[in-house]
């Protein structure tokens, strides 16, 4: 079992994961980190130990593909004054 903490946080990373774009390059593996943090959960849930290195590495993993996949949207700024130009 894993501390509130972690565990709210990887529901979160789990969420957010959820809703990128299918579109996106990221997509596929934030579905597939979505799958492997939702299974940690479970093992959690159902009192299952988790080694603290695994939650961390999932976490930063989720944060790294969330941040990979804000850079890939376009600066709304720009484009419209592209399109004034």
């Amino acid at each position: 079992m894993i501390d509130n903490q972690p565990a709210e946080l990887l529901r979160l990373l789990a969420a957010r994961l959820e809703r990128l774009s299918v579109d996106s390059r990221w997509a596929r593996r934030a579905s597939g980190l979505r799958g492997n943090i939702i299974k940690i959960l479970e093992q959690t849930d159902a009192g299952e130990m988790v080694a603290a290195r695994r939650l961390h590495l999932l976490t930063d993993s989720g944060f790294e593909i969330l941040r990979q996949a804000a850079q890939d949207i376009p600066d709304l700024e720009d484009l419209y004054k592209k399109k004034l130009a």
